[in-house]
């Protein structure tokens, strides 16, 4: 029962999001595919999933314990404080030390956990700072 009850929530929400991304306003400078197409394919792929869990429910689902549901809400929590954060303390600080700690919730020790924050963040910089020219939060430190 669950299962079709998280079913149909994706489904609405799926719904939701094609809505949404149907009523953006495109510029007339726009590319051939428009800034509709990637949350459409988003909203699409959410819909699949969903409809997956409303024909073929698990018959006995495994709920999570109650301290494993409160590593998922601390992860939860941490994501917002990254958004939250990204703009005060630029992208390589937020990332890092978000990416530090989720490694470190999925069973890494402390200091493969910072070292896997630091060069994901730095990676992603090069690649998207650097290589692709894209703009990312800048911090205190102007990076």
């Amino acid at each position: 029962m669950s299962d079709r009850i998280f079913g149909g929530i994706g489904l609405l929400l799926a719904a939701i999001f094609a809505w949404q991304a149907t009523i953006i306003q495109e510029s007339f400078l726009s590319d051939a595919v428009g800034p509709k197409t990637f949350p459409l394919v988003i909203a699409a792929v959410m819909a699949l999933s969903s409809l997956y869990f409303l024909v073929k429910p698990d018959p006995e689902p495994e709920w999570p314990t109650m301290g494993r549901l409160a590593e998922i809400g601390l992860a939860v929590l941490v994501m917002i404080a990254y958004a939250e954060l990204l703009p005060e303390v630029g992208f390589l600080i937020a990332t890092a030390v978000a990416s530090a700690y989720l490694t470190w919730r999925l069973g890494t020790n402390p200091l493969q956990s910072l070292v896997v924050g630091v060069c994901t963040s730095v990676g992603i910089y090069v690649v998207f700072k650097l290589v692709l020219g894209l703009s990312l939060a800048s911090g205190p430190l102007g990076f």
